[in-house]
Parts: structure tokens; sequence; C-alpha cells
């Protein structure tokens, strides 16, 4: 219900405004925001758009937005070259373009593409905005320029189709979980931590391997061991173990809040990658930030969080690090249960914190260090705003809540924010405005 009645205020909105009062930039600005609202939807109603898989989709989403303005703008530099595996778009043929068509072109046939397999309605909805937007691109659009646009648009789509293919990532078979796995042997090794048969294996333990954006590879910022597994008491490992039971048994109202805020499960939320596009999109239209710097700031997030993942990935099956549910069970309290589900891979480091914290490196470089923001994520879920004095607030707030949840060690939170911050560096390197 929540799903239909976003997709049609959003085309009721869209009709109020009226293509013919709109400027082609100004156009150019509700199709990025239309298209980035839809999928953090479609992620949300999606089975197999576990957080990895949508921030893949995100940053190619991204990519494709960013690389539709930059061929018509001779001071944008493109993504390619930049990237692992990107190769130079074909470049525009003469004549003139429209802007807003070419993106609209590019981000329907992209977001068609990354989001296939989503139901049907979600087909209906994409469908639904894509007419909508087809309409108020192509009013009082000259007929040869408007199908030169279009064109050049699935240009750019098919181009950044083609890069995704072979990335390690294009094909998710059983939502992610492998038919085949062996668990490792050994008490400090992850176990499963659901009943659900399909997750008796771990969440695509591979995606470490995949082909990166900016950085170099998924190990590039590797993160040092946990602590040292032990079962004794006073030892670190155990100390860390009863800090999480401990910190669970007395939550306060206020920590319980931040860990429902930012638990973005799948198919509740729009994932955690979602949920920072969701900060971002408040704070660009808060703004009334032009097309340029729209998908600029988009193209950005999407590639650090999708590197985000890979990397945190690579570490997680590396060290393959046992759940504090499990051990809290067998050497703590047999009938403990952490305030939150715990998610069905590896420990170490935390995935929140990880692209928590290469959010917050590129979105700082971007809005400013001490930028203040209301996030409101989550008032259409029930949960009211949350205020941070800063990105690297808000990122450690998110990092902390998988403590209050029951689901991370303190040396996974803050290992995992150190690992986002570097990760977050090789994107804040990518140039797209040339020197003047």
């Amino acid at each position: 219900m929540r799903f239909l009645f976003h997709v049609v205020l959003v085309a009721a909105v869209l009709g109020l405004v009226g293509p013919a009062r709109a400027q082609s930039g100004e156009r150019a600005v509700e199709v990025a925001r239309t298209w980035y609202r839809l999928t953090l939807e479609l992620v949300r109603h999606t089975p197999t758009y576990s957080p990895p898989v949508a921030s893949r989709s995100l940053a190619y989403l991204g990519v494709a937005a960013q690389e539709a303005l930059a061929g018509g703008r001779p001071w944008m530099r493109s993504l390619a070259g930049q990237l692992n595996g990107l190769e130079a778009f074909p470049p525009r043929s003469e004549g003139v373009y429209d802007e807003a068509v070419v993106l609209q072109s590019a981000l329907t046939n992209a977001t068609r593409h990354f989001f296939s397999n989503t139901g049907p309605t979600g087909q209906r909805a994409m469908d639904a905005i894509g007419k909508r937007l087809d309409a108020l691109v192509s009013e009082g659009v000259d007929a040869d320029v408007l199908a030169r646009s279009l064109a050049y648009g699935r240009v750019i789509a098919a181009h950044v189709i083609e890069w995704s293919a072979d990335d390690g990532g294009a094909v998710v078979e059983n939502m992610g979980f492998p038919h085949d796995y062996v668990l490792t042997e050994g008490p400090q090794h992850w176990v499963p931590t659901s009943l659900i048969a399909q997750q008796q294996a771990p969440l695509l333990p591979n995606w470490g391997t995949n082909r990166t954006f900016a950085m170099p590879d998924g190990a590039t910022c590797g993160v040092p061991p946990p602590p040292n597994y032990s079962e004794e008491k006073g030892s670190a490992f155990h100390n860390e173990a009863m800090e999480v039971y401990e910190a669970a048994k007395g939550l306060t109202p206020e920590q319980r809040e931040i860990a429902r805020f930012w638990s973005d499960d799948p198919m509740l939320s729009p994932t955690p990658p979602g949920h920072w596009i969701s900060i971002a999109l408040q704070l660009l239209e808060a703004e009334g930030a032009d097309a340029e710097r729209t998908v600029d700031v988009l193209a950005r997030l999407g590639i650090v969080l999708a590197d985000s993942f890979i990397g945190c990935w690579e570490a997680k099956y590396r060290y393959d690090l046992v759940r504090p549910v499990t051990y809290i069970k067998r050497h703590i309290d047999a009938k403990w249960q952490p305030d939150l589900i715990t998610p069905p891979f590896p420990e170490y480091p935390s995935g929140h914190s990880t692209q928590s914290g290469a959010a917050a490196i590129v979105l700082e470089d971007l809005f400013g260090a001490t930028f203040a923001f209301e996030d409101e994520t989550h008032v259409d879920d029930g949960l009211p705003p949350r205020h941070f004095e800063s990105f690297r607030e808000a990122a450690e707030e998110a990092a902390i809540s998988r403590l209050y949840g029951g689901i991370h060690y303190r040396a996974a939170i803050e290992r995992g924010l150190e690992q986002g911050y570097c990760i977050g560096a090789y994107t804040n390197g990518l140039v797209t405005r040339r020197a003047e």
C-alpha cells in the first residue's frame, strides 16, 4: 500500500508541475530525483536486493546519470578511465541535444535493467514513472532533438550495462545464498544464526572478489584481524561479547530507537546503502541543487557505497568470525536474545560501519565536514527524524547502533569505520570537473 501510494503521489506531483513550465535543467533535476526515489522503493520491495546488491545497482545508476550529463557539458569530466574497467563512452553525433531527455532516456533504460527482476508492482511503477517523465521532458522539444537525445541516452545506458556484465555481481542466484557451502570448522567461525533453510549458507560469500569501482580491489582497505578468539573470562574477546550482552540487556529508550532507526532491514527499508542515498536526496532537495550537482553527489555516493560492500565482504569472509548471538548463547547466557535479528553472514567487520564511514567521508567532501542536517528517511515508517551535527556523527551513530542491536562486537564497529574512511578517500579522488 505504501509503495503504490508513493508512486501515485510522485505521478500527481509531476502532473501538477506541468512540463511546459519547467526549463530543461529543472526537468533534469526532477528526472534524477524521481528515478532515485523510485529505486529506493524498488530496493525495498525486491527480495534479491540485499544491501550489497542494492549498492551495486545504485552505483551503476549514478554513473549512467553522471555520464548522461557529462557528454553535453565540456566542463564536466567523464568517469571513463577513472573507474575500473570503464572505457570511453561513444561520443555524441553532431546536432542539438536536450539534456533532460538524454538523462531520462539513460536512467529509464538503466533502471529497467538493474531492477528487471522486481515484481509486477515494481514493473508497473517503472512503466508509470517512465511515461510520466517522458511526457515531462519531451514537451516543446523538436522532434529531431528528441529522437537524437533519446538515442544517446540509450547509448549511455547500454555502455554502462555492458561494463557491469563482468564485474562478478551481475548474476545473483537463490537470493545470494549458495546452494553448496562448507562451513569452516572451529568455534571462532561463523555458523548459521537463522532457522530459515536458505540461510544455512551465508549471503554472497564471493562478493568481496567483485570488481571495484574507484579503489583498486576488495582487499585494498583491509582491516587487521579481530581480537584473538577466546572463551576465557577476562580475555579481550570475551570482554567484547560481554559488552554486547550487557548493552543489550540495559538499552535506554534512545539506544533502542537508534538501533531501529539504522537497522534498515531488507524488504522493510531501502537497506543501509539506500538510507544514505535517501539522506543525499533530502540534502540536495533542500539545497535546490541543479542537475550537475545532483548527479555528481549521487554518482559519488553510489560508487563509494558499492566499493564499501565489496571491501567489507572481502574482510568478512577472510576472517569468517562468529556472531555475538552464537557466542553469547554458547558461553554466557543460553536464553539471550538480541534486540535485532542477526543477518546471515560473518561478523567482522561491521557492514553498517564500513559503508557509513565511507558515505560520511564522501558527503563531507561534498557538503563540508561540519554540515548539520536532519535525517527524515524513516518518517513514513513511523520513526521520527534524527539530527546530526556532521556526517561523521551520523556514521558513528549508525555504527554503534549495531552494538545496541546485539549484532556486532566493538572491534567490528571501530575497524569498520576506519575501513570506510579508507575506501571513501578513493572516491574523493575522482575528478568530475575539468580544471579551469
